[in-house]
């Protein structure tokens, strides 16, 4: 039995680098998303704060479909 050490790190890091990058996307929608309540009080857009969450949102949501679609085809 040959293990592919290489392929195997591969694997390893571009399934870190997506997962915290994943996290942080939605870190930000979340702080994007707190951020509209705290203008909505103060001083601030809260359209671009609320856009901004939702694009956060829209494309975590859109990783997970695209990672669904590669396990499924």
């Amino acid at each position: 039995m040959h293990i592919d050490w290489a392929a195997l790190g591969s694997v390893f890091g571009v399934s870190l680098a997506v997962t915290v990058g994943l996290v942080g996307l939605f870190t930000l929608g979340i702080v994007g998303l707190s951020k509209r309540e705290a203008a909505a009080s103060g001083s601030g857009n809260v359209a671009v704060a609320r856009t901004g969450a939702y694009a956060c949102f829209a494309l975590c949501a859109a990783a997970v479909a695209y990672g669904i679609y590669l396990i499924v085809a």
